[in-house]
């Protein structure tokens, strides 16, 4: 996956394509992942109540090619960080009908693979996207601090109130007991604040990537068409030996 390295030099990550790629490929399956999510669930919800009458022969039908669809605009997703193509081969039925097609289309692993990745791993996918997100957004906002540190104003549970914002747990102010961390109301502190959140977000940032890269590769595991354990050898068997030599009319010369 060369749009997702993790280069060795923290400053060269920030300035590189596969940190922002990353950030946005995991930011963009927080709102297109639930979308997908709701579609395939109730597709295979809906085919699996009425799939106990003929009426639902088509509705399966049309639920596997809705799923089908869903996984496709994953599979674009991950071109965005994947350059290598992600494609999946789906049966076609052998004749005609409609019971030959409903078998093509759900005896198809390529289908099943579809459904676990749009609804098998999605909240774990989802759930871990979050988490590291939060915190990516949290050190990079920190960084900012020295800007905005004096705009929030923050009334506490003793009846006081102050400008500034809190690395920590303050109940009672800035200068009340009990108080842990580094509430920031003045510009030194600021910049303390900033250069701890900097360092973090640098190293935070392969986190980040290291999360993209493992999204990534479910994706591309369960989306893309398995790899034939033969094709080497099929190439190599479809190729003319070495020692085959053709006459222009098709057939091999014999010797002097």
């Amino acid at each position: 996956m060369n749009a997702l390295s993790l280069r060795p030099d923290p400053v060269r990550l920030v300035l590189s394509r596969g940190l922002w790629a990353g950030a946005w490929y995991l930011l963009a399956y927080q709102v297109v992942g639930w979308v997908l999510f709701a579609i395939a669930l109730s597709a295979v919800l809906t085919g699996a109540v009425v799939s106990f009458t003929l009426a639902g022969l088509p509705v399966l039908i049309a639920a596997a090619a809705t799923i089908s669809w869903c996984a496709n605009v994953e599979r674009a997703r991950l071109r965005t960080v994947d350059p290598e193509p992600v494609t999946s081969r789906y049966r076609e039925p052998a004749d005609p009908g409609v019971m030959n097609r409903l078998r093509a289309r759900w005896q198809d692993p390529a289908t099943w693979r579809d459904v676990a990745y749009l609804l098998g791993v999605f909240v774990p996918l989802a759930a871990l996207g979050l988490i590291v997100l939060t915190v990516w957004l949290v050190f990079l906002a920190g960084i900012t601090l020295p800007i905005w540190y004096w705009a929030p104003r923050q009334t506490f549970g003793n009846g006081t109130s102050a400008h500034g914002t809190h690395l920590g747990y303050f109940p009672n102010g800035p200068h009340g007991h009990p108080g842990y961390g580094l509430y920031v109301d003045t510009l030194p502190k600021a910049l303390l604040a900033a250069a701890i959140c900097l360092v973090l977000f640098l190293a935070f940032n392969y986190v980040l990537v290291a999360t993209a890269r493992l999204h990534a590769t479910v994706a591309r595991a369960l989306l893309h068409a398995p790899e034939d354990p033969l094709r080497e050898a099929k190439e190599v068997l479809s190729r003319p030996g070495p020692l085959t030599e053709f006459s222009p009319g098709g057939v091999i010369p014999n010797g002097p």
